[in-house]
């Protein structure tokens, strides 16, 4: 039996417990750089092998419909930062842009409210952040004295995995972190053949229906399974410290990308393995594990996620919409039925047209349908044949679909009619445009309306009478691929 002053004693020590302010999640946000939906084991793919990514879905939640507002690195990386859709993003709309300095960015308000704050790889960009007077990247400080000797010549230097080590040896002693790991991979160049050489088997790739099926498209697709898969051992590695450490389960944990895979029709392009990303998150005990989520998130929900779990209000500027209550809701499936379509646009990515000129696109994606509105129908929408279609990567697969003129050339590189719809549930490739469908004109006019409605209340300049101002934005990049350029060599 406790006696009186035993039973004083646990009551202040349980008042002295509850007095104590709960320890904040440290954040380590793990981002590829042109990594597609689908190419993971967790999501059942045979040709991808991702344990790191899997593990952070098998105790977390695996989301299969993340996308991003922008499909093409900065803006993407703007988005996540800010908050903001593309559109909202002035400048950083662009590829190869400034990056404004009015928006607030979740790793400087974190740092503001005691977060120790790093970066490794590639952060915000490519772009000029520091014009605008950042005097850092806007992801963090930058940690990248650590090199690491990759299998093959495509792969980047940087030991992601050593110097998030290294960050963490910095930090100040009960400090909550904050961290970006920005893998350089799966972006091109690759060591052709790689895929073969580490001993995958052309057979097991999943080739889109968009290419033709042949053994050059194959192994240009292992190649590139090799650069995820590299990039994932540095996240198994990460998980491994933080559990070292003790701290695993105090970290929110966020896996995902910035775009579809760097593929003609993909990256860059408002097709749906363009802006389809694969998004794992892990909480430790502040979230069941083992779940799959339906639910629709975008890249501008990941900052004021982000900023609720931290325990710091999202000001103004942040028009995303925050998802802990799903992570903490235990539930599966869909769990919020509001979050029933995303929205999609593109500017100016890369030179290559006259006058740097890009290829504005708005596009809005629910759950069956993708309508697409492409206000520039009579300009190439991958960039001029002059100039080798600079809004596509370079690669095997690209060479081969430009030196034959038919069908899968056409769905890359050919123009596009001003309205596409597509029912992405029966069709994911977008193969099939049912816009000219005499059953479709309610589906699309509704689409379309929904859509722009929503685009003005946001404030898109080109719904609201000022498309002139993304023909202002500032190239910062090199301009060897340029339309004036190529003129100048004729």
């Amino acid at each position: 039996m406790m006696t009186r002053r035993g039973f004083l004693s646990a009551a202040a020590a349980s008042l002295t417990a509850s007095a104590q302010p709960a320890r904040r999640p440290n954040v380590l946000f793990i981002i590829f750089d042109d990594w597609g939906y689908g190419h993971a084991s967790a999501y059942g793919a045979k040709w991808v092998n991702t344990p790191g990514f899997d593990r952070v879905a098998r105790e977390g939640a695996l989301f299969t419909h993340a996308f991003t507002s922008n499909p093409k690195c900065s803006p993407c990386r703007a988005s996540i930062l800010t908050g903001r859709n593309s559109w909202q993003t002035k400048e950083a709309v662009s590829h190869y842009s400034l990056f404004p300095n009015e928006f607030a960015v979740y790793p400087a308000e974190l740092e503001k409210a005691g977060y120790f704050v790093g970066l490794t790889g590639k952060g915000w960009g490519p772009g000029d952040f520091t014009s605008t007077g950042w005097k850092h990247n806007p992801a963090g400080r930058a940690y990248s004295d650590r090199k690491a000797q990759p299998p093959y010549s495509g792969i980047g230097v940087n030991d992601y995995a050593a110097n998030f080590e290294d960050f963490l040896s910095q930090r100040p002693k009960d400090t909550p972190f904050c961290f970006w790991m920005g893998f350089g991979e799966p972006h091109r160049v690759y060591e052709d053949g790689s895929g073969l050489r580490s001993g995958k088997k052309l057979e097991d790739v999943t080739v889109p229906a968009y290419y033709p099926d042949n053994k050059l498209v194959r192994s240009d697709l292992l190649d590139y399974a090799v650069e995820v898969e590299y990039a994932d051992a540095h996240i198994a590695r990460a998980l491994r410290k933080l559990e070292a450490l003790g701290e695993l389960d105090n970290t929110l944990i966020v896996v995902t990308s910035d775009h579809g895979m760097p593929f003609p029709r993909v990256k860059g392009q408002i097709y749906e393995d363009g802006f389809h990303i694969p998004l794992a998150v892990r909480w430790g005990s502040a979230m069941k594990g083992g779940r799959t989520i339906n639910d629709f998130i975008t890249t501008r929900d990941f900052a004021p996620t982000i900023l609720e779990a931290a325990g710091v209000k999202a000001g103004p500027t942040f028009t995303g919409k925050s998802f802990v209550d799903i992570l903490r809701s235990g539930k599966q499936g869909v769990v919020d039925p509001s979050r029933e379509f995303v929205l999609v646009a593109k500017e100016r990515h890369d030179i290559g047209r006259p006058n740097d000129a890009g290829y504005p696109v708005r596009a809005i994606r629910t759950r069956q349908y993708l309508y697409i509105r492409n206000y520039t129908p009579d300009v190439w929408p991958a960039g001029m044949p002059e100039t080798g279609y600079r809004d596509v990567d370079d690669s095997p697969t690209k060479t081969l679909l430009i030196a034959n003129f038919d069908r899968y050339y056409k769905l890359s590189f050919g123009k596009r009619p001003a309205e596409e719809l597509y029912d992405v549930e029966a069709d994911p490739g977008c193969l099939k445009n049912l816009y000219a469908e005499a059953s479709m004109t309610m589906v699309k006019r509704n689409l379309r309306d929904r859509m722009e409605k929503v685009l003005k209340e946001e404030g898109d300049p080109r719904l609201n009478g000022n498309a002139a101002f993304f023909d202002t934005i500032q190239y910062t990049g090199p301009r060897k691929h340029s339309y004036e350029n190529w003129l100048k060599n004729q």
